[in-house]
């Protein structure tokens, strides 16, 4: 194994890579994300029932898109292994493009069902009436970010990782800008309150699909290339689902997991909900930064894929890991540095904050095993091998959801979270030992026969 790690000037090489590539990335997520809390603040101040109706709505479009995103990762490898082939190139971005409507579709269909799904879920009445059409108004924005998912992931796969900051920074301040203005109002306008909210998402979504179609155009080896959408061709899109499908169900498995940890959290008493609604966000600020590296991880790797040389994609995988460990303990630094004015922004209440600061060990232990097994992860997107993640997520997560309630009852959020800690080891385990295995099945191409 010692020849796979990432030491010696050419590990050196590939680490400085991928945090060159991975730091624009990981500015645009942040920079959503922080877009994100505006329209919370925005509704927040403009009227309760708005606030209620907008997080019911995004219970639902946060996993969709997120799932749509996952999906459209799996086009990463195909991109890139013809990153310097613009007529290989091509078709794998309009089949790209036809998978990211399907998945984008049936996103847009569980986003419309809303007003169903709150109903049978007994949201009270009051706030789905407070609905309207923001539900579809988002449906619509599922749809668009799909399309914007398929050219991000394109630029991705290209190692274009300041092409999709443009993209994604244009999309979000239009979001800011637009949110500050259609939902609280300006002078004598008082606002569209929640469909305004809606609007600015879909604005955002388009300037974002947008921008980014146009680094397409002109950044890349397809410049010049005519970039409309063409007729599918279903089996070419349906080997692109092949990797892309596994992620979407990935992402899906975390989020209804993570979901029955919060149940779990909100069952113990009112504090802990508050304390594990905190920590996660201080998680998500840290773990994006891994999923940055990872998606930076697969174009790096693509060469050795196409080469079959299994020793170069393994160095690459482990340069991945150690960029992700050293971007996360940095940032965990930076948090127990500034952790009381970090925390002093979730709440004022002291004595939430000296619980989330005696829970913070066992968080970030859970993120740096979060961190590891998602550039693993990310590795089996590059060998295009995503079913054993799939397998691996659907264990390991399976065991934590039956676990989770008797858990915390039993032993309060600490327990919780060490329990959400040993799944994250074990995933990364799991990750690893499959990374391993089928990067080992990678096979170097036939020579060409000597001309006579």
């Amino acid at each position: 194994m010692a020849e796979n790690k990432p030491s010696g000037p050419e590990g050196e090489k590939k680490t400085r890579q991928i945090a060159g590539a991975a730091l624009p990335l990981y500015l645009t997520m942040i920079a959503s994300s922080a877009a994100s809390l505006v329209d919370t603040a925005v509704l927040g101040r403009h009227a309760t029932a708005s606030l209620a109706a907008f997080a019911v709505t995004l219970a639902v479009f946060s996993p969709a898109t997120a799932a749509v995103s996952g999906a459209m990762r799996g086009v990463m490898p195909f991109v890139a292994s013809h990153k310097d082939d613009a007529d290989g190139l091509l078709p794998v971005l309009r089949n790209g493009m036809w998978l990211g409507i399907c998945v984008g579709l049936l996103g847009a269909v569980a986003v419309a069902s809303v007003p169903l799904i709150g109903k049978a879920g007994g949201v009270p009445q009051t706030t789905l009436d407070e609905l309207g059409v923001f539900p579809y108004i988002l449906a619509c924005s599922v749809l668009v970010m799909s399309i914007a998912a398929t050219a991000t992931s394109t630029l991705v796969g290209l190692g274009k990782g300041k092409a999709v900051m443009r993209s994604g920074m244009a999309g979000t301040g239009a979001a800011v800008v637009l949110s500050l203005l259609l939902v609280g109002g300006v002078g004598s306008f008082d606002g569209l309150g929640l469909p305004g909210a809606g609007i600015a998402m879909l604005t955002s979504s388009l300037i974002n699909a947008s921008v980014a179609h146009v680094q397409l155009r002109r950044n890349t080896v397809l410049a010049g290339r005519p970039l409309r959408l063409g007729r599918p061709h279903p089996r070419e899109v349906l080997k692109l689902a092949a990797v892309g499908i596994p992620l979407a169900a990935t992402v899906l498995i975390k989020f209804a997991v993570l979901g029955v940890l919060a149940f779990s959290a909100a069952r113990v008493n009112t504090d802990s909900a508050a304390v594990h609604s905190i920590s996660l966000s201080l998680v998500n600020l840290m773990f994006t930064a891994a999923v940055a590296v990872g998606q930076a991880t697969v174009p790096l790797m693509a060469a050795h894929v196409k080469t079959g040389d299994v020793q170069e994609v393994r160095r690459s995988a482990h340069a991945g890991v150690l960029v992700a460990l050293g971007a996360v303990c940095g940032l965990a630094l930076l948090l127990v540095v500034a952790r009381t004015p970090v925390i002093s922004l979730f709440t004022k209440d002291t004595g939430l904050h000296d619980k989330v600061l005696d829970l913070l060990p066992v968080v970030l232990l859970a993120v740096l095993a979060d961190a590891a097994q998602a550039v693993f992860g990310f590795g089996l997107i590059g060998i295009k091998r995503t079913v054993p993640s799939l397998v691996v997520f659907a264990i390991c997560y399976g065991l934590l959801a039956l676990v989770a309630l008797p858990i915390g009852a039993a032993g309060g959020l600490k327990a919780l979270w060490l329990s959400l800690a040993g799944a994250n080891l074990l995933l990364v385990a799991g990750q690893a030992f499959f990374f391993q295995r089928r990067s080992g099945s990678l096979t170097r191409p036939e020579p060409a026969p000597a001309s006579a």
